[in-house]
Order: C-alpha cells, then structure tokens, then sequence
C-alpha cells in the first residue's frame, strides 16, 4: 500500500484492498482494475454530470417528473440513498434544495470531496449550494436525520441496491463495488416504512422496470422508462 492510502474495512478481493487515495487533485476509491475498472470518483463538473446538467431534458426526465418538479412547483426532496449523488445532482440542478443520505462512510468521503470540488467551480457552485450531505443510516435514523438538516421533507427519493442479475457479466463493475461496500439492501422494505413515515407529500422508489415492488404497501402510481422505473407513493398532491 503506498502513502496516502486508507484502507477500507478489509474489504479484499484477489487482487488487494479497495483503498481512498488522491489523484489528480480528487478523492478516488479503487481496487483491482480487472475486477472493480477505473477509480471511482465523483465529479459534478465534469464528464456525465455535467452532459447531463446541459443536455438531460430538463424537468421531462423520469426522475423530475417522479418527484414531481413542474412548472412553478420545485419541491425540497430527501434523497436517502445517495449513492455518487448523480440523481441528487439533477434534482438541484433544476432547483430543488436536496438532502443527500449516505450510509456508507467511503462513499459518503466521495460525495463530499465532489461537493467541495464543485463548490469552486462557476458552473456548479450554485447548484451544489443546494445541496446537503449527511452520514447516518436512513433505515433507522431517517427522522433525525432530516430534522438535523432542517430541510423539509415533501419527497423522499430512495434508489436502493438493484435485484442481482443472473448473468454476473452483466453487471458493471461499478456496481460490483456497491455491492461490495453496501451489500445487497435487504433492508429495503424498512427504509420504505421509514420513508412513509417521514415524506409529507410523496415517496418515490426507483426500480429495474420488470422488478417487482418493495415488499410493502402498493404504489399508487406507476412512471416507466426503457431500462428503470419510479414506483410513486402518494400521501398528497404537490401544489404551486
């Protein structure tokens, strides 16, 4: 292991540890190239963020019109499986002040260090301006959480971890990673209770379109892409 490098829970695989480590300037995560490929990292400047934020569609993407962004109506949304924080980035890129949840404390490094690159950034710095990292466990601290951030809760937005595929080569390395640092969210059904609990208008649920639904109560409402879907759970209607 060189200098600079953390390792991460003994997270191991044949070829070493995952490890945080800098490069070019920015916080990177990485493993065995053959099993994990390039160094993880979050960028919300540059590269896919950034095509995305010019060229995405606006308010028709599935995501804006699942958490129900619309023409004089741009709701505050708790994202309470942050991930890289690409979904939260689109949302606060279309006006939307976003808490991003993150349980896991590497990837949770990765946001931060991305926020803070974006922070000094013109075209990002208003953006990521609306957006508020915290650490914690949604399934058992989801309440707390959003109180301590001070932002109020009218959606919650959950993607939790993809079914497995039967065909591993088809899932990406970057997923492998995921899987990895997060396991598989078993505990999915009880971070929709929380998140019931806790959105005062709405919940949306990203899932593989032919998945079936969190084990739980149905959703009312039901926005399908080509490859996902948004399973909505309606307490209210987002007015202007």
């Amino acid at each position: 292991m060189r200098r600079g490098e953390t390792p991460l829970g003994g997270v191991q695989d044949t070829g070493g540890e995952l490890v945080l480590r800098r490069e070019a300037g920015a916080l990177v995560l990485a493993g065995e190239s053959s099993r994990y490929g390039k160094p993880l990292r979050v960028d919300f400047a540059e590269g896919r963020a950034a095509h995305r934020r010019r060229f995405g569609g606006g308010r028709g993407q599935l995501i804006a019109r699942a958490c129900g962004l619309a023409a004089g109506v741009t709701p505050s949304v708790v994202d309470a499986t942050a991930g890289l924080g690409r979904d939260a980035f689109v949302l606060a890129s279309l006006g939307a002040e976003v808490l991003l949840i993150e349980r896991v404390a590497q990837i949770h490094a990765l946001l931060e260090d991305g926020l803070v690159r974006a922070a000094s950034d013109a075209d990002t710095a208003e953006i990521v301006a609306r957006m508020h990292l915290a650490h914690g466990d949604a399934t058992r601290e989801l309440a707390a959480l959003v109180a301590a951030s001070g932002i109020a809760p009218q959606v919650v937005h959950l993607d939790p971890m993809f079914p497995h595929r039967e065909k591993s080569a088809l899932v990406k390395k970057e997923m492998r990673l995921f899987r990895e640092l997060a396991g598989d969210d078993d505990d999915a059904p009880r971070l929709l209770e929380a998140a019931l609990d806790v959105a005062t208008h709405r919940v949306v649920v990203k899932r593989p379109r032919k998945a079936p639904p969190i084990a739980g109560p149905a959703p009312q409402h039901v926005i399908e892409g080509k490859t996902s879907r948004y399973d909505l759970y309606v307490h209210r209607s987002l007015k202007i």
